[in-house]
């Protein structure tokens, strides 16, 4: 591949922004808190070349993740011709820009199979916010056992909560037993850095519940385009019965756009994650492919 990688920074922020913008398909991978985040973890690098940003995957094994940018107006034979050469994987690919290569590359220059657990899952904000019907009946038990039995208060997270939220993550990995898991490790070590650099990363919100002064519950969230609303992070005191709902409709009531989509990521094949987030009933996915060219 003739393209130069090299680290992502944060004051490359602003400008990567700008690209994703010219998506017609952002899914959550691809903002740029996720990819600087856990740039470390996953050994994240990337490529500028004209009106497209090339991400790579170096841990645990070389892969390339979709381009970022103009994606429709991109001459995919020529680009595809001149970066890859031989035989190529790229891995977390948009539906959108599936479709776009099988369209354009030429017959049978890409060959593409779903990846679903990497598909985010979408809900309508106000089905989360109001927990209407049969459906969420268990969940508005849940928020309402919380609401009436502790003394609590809510506040958006922001910077000077840094460290009551990193008290209540290390607790939460202790009760999890991060050590025990590469994954819940690394992302405990993703959490920090973010929370760490909070004032630094631009579109951060998120919300916590404290009860007695400490935070039970919080959210790291932030908006992708104009009308998704990404979770990226959302942690509870499991003392607390009912947390989870609660910070969950909270946060989303107190963000005040109830017309949004939430995209709460993917499950990673994870049978109790998928489980959890059928159970708040999606209205449908961004669905994602591995992709042969």
């Amino acid at each position: 591949m003739s393209l130069t990688f090299e680290p992502i920074l944060l004051n490359q922020q602003e400008a990567y922004a700008g690209m994703l913008t010219l998506c017609p398909q952002p899914t959550s991978d691809y903002s740029f808190i996720n990819l600087w985040a856990w740039a470390d973890e996953y050994g994240l690098i990337w490529a500028w070349e004209n009106d497209l940003v090339w991400i790579q995957q170096t841990f645990p094994e070389p892969v390339y993740w979709a381009p970022v940018g103009d994606w429709q107006h991109a001459d995919w034979p020529d680009i595809l011709s001149k970066h890859f050469p031989g035989p190529a994987v790229l891995t977390r690919v948009p539906e959108k820009l599936a479709e776009l290569w099988k369209q354009k590359a030429g017959e049978g220059r890409v060959i593409s199979e779903p990846l679903r657990g990497h598909w985010d899952y979408l809900y309508a904000g106000a089905d989360l916010i109001t927990l209407k019907g049969n459906r969420y009946h268990k969940k508005k038990n849940l928020l309402n056992q919380f609401l009436g039995s502790y003394p609590w208060r809510y506040e958006p997270l922001g910077p000077e909560m840094t460290e009551k939220a990193l008290a209540l993550q290390n607790d939460w990995c202790t009760w999890r037993d991060c050590e025990a898991s590469d994954m819940l490790s690394a992302e405990n070590r993703v959490i920090e850095k973010v929370l760490r650099n909070w004032s630094s990363l631009k579109g951060l919100t998120g919300g916590a519940l404290l009860v007695n002064d400490d935070i039970a519950a919080y959210t790291v969230a932030e908006m992708l385009g104009s009308n998704t609303l990404v979770i990226h992070f959302e942690k509870g005191n499991p003392d607390y019965k009912g947390v989870y709902q609660a910070i969950n409709q909270m946060f989303l009531e107190h963000f005040g756009n109830p017309d949004i989509l939430v995209n709460r990521e993917q499950d990673l094949d994870d049978e109790g994650l998928r489980k959890a987030k059928l159970s708040y009933h999606p209205v449908d996915y961004l669905r994602k492919f591995r992709c042969v060219v």
